[in-house]
């Protein structure tokens, strides 16, 4: 399985700005994880044909919309949203509502449905591409999934956007192997009161969330991490001392 966070932004020389402001993991070129910065060309972008979206905060949705726009003449076949009934029902409410955008749901190009939304339901296992996929509820301040990702023959497991939670640490002790963990920590330590408010993590509390993890042997990479805290983060990070834990890169392939 191979992972990419895809930038935010480009330096000057075009190559990926390390600060992510937007959420967006395309795995294995195919398979979107929320769509705050899908900005694929070519061939990269004809071939995700589905997004998966955790909960519909700004930074996770931001370029989902014109994704679509996009590709609108070209597509063979919808762009398949897969989101839980209660974040179909906000966005279809509050992004492709016919003013912030348009209803794409609505929509066909002459040969297909421009926009299908596919619903699932935490804690039960379903498909996506070639991917075998279960969503946990975990602790937002809006309604937020993370997953867990199985193809035939790595196994990732996804927080989203939480704050200290139980039943995420739960599903992933009980899996068979786990490969690597991509986590949350939004904030740094002397912020922990506004990490706790907004539904987040520190370096400090995500400690003790790991604390929690049984898996053995996997690779553990932090995201989410907030541009104006960058550095302080990274060190904070660093100082717990936790094997395998590391700073997850923009623009950088992960295989497991």
């Amino acid at each position: 399985m191979k992972i990419q966070l895809l930038p935010s932004s480009f330096d000057r020389g075009g190559g990926a700005n390390p600060e992510q402001r937007l959420s967006c993991f395309l795995v294995d070129e195919r398979v979107a994880i929320d769509g705050g910065s899908i900005a694929l060309n070519g061939e990269r972008c004809r071939r995700v044909r589905d997004v998966i979206v955790t909960h519909p905060h700004m930074d996770h949705i931001a370029t989902l919309p014109i994704f679509v726009d996009d590709n609108f003449t070209s597509l063979e076949g919808p762009v398949r949203v897969h989101a839980t009934e209660e974040v179909v029902r906000l966005l279809r409410r509050d992004v492709f509502n016919g003013t912030v955008y348009p209803p794409f749901h609505d929509f066909d190009n002459g040969r297909t449905r421009v926009l299908e939304y596919v619903p699932f339901r935490a804690g039960e296992e379903f498909t996506v591409a070639h991917l075998r996929v279960t969503a946990v509820a975990v602790n937002h301040i809006v309604p937020t999934v993370a997953l867990v990702l199985t193809d035939a023959r790595a196994t990732v497991a996804f927080s989203s956007d939480t704050a200290a939670t139980e039943e995420f640490w739960q599903v992933v002790n009980r899996l068979p192997r786990l490969d690597a963990l991509l986590v949350e920590a939004s904030f740094p330590n002397s912020l922990a009161r506004l990490a706790e408010v907004s539904g987040h993590l520190t370096p400090d509390s995500l400690g003790r969330e790991l604390a929690k993890l049984t898996q053995q042997d996997a690779q553990i990479l932090a995201m989410h991490i907030k541009p104006a805290h960058r550095e302080t983060i990274v060190r904070e990070l660093d100082a717990l001392g936790v094997p395998g834990l590391g700073v997850m890169e923009t623009g950088r392939d992960y295989s497991w």
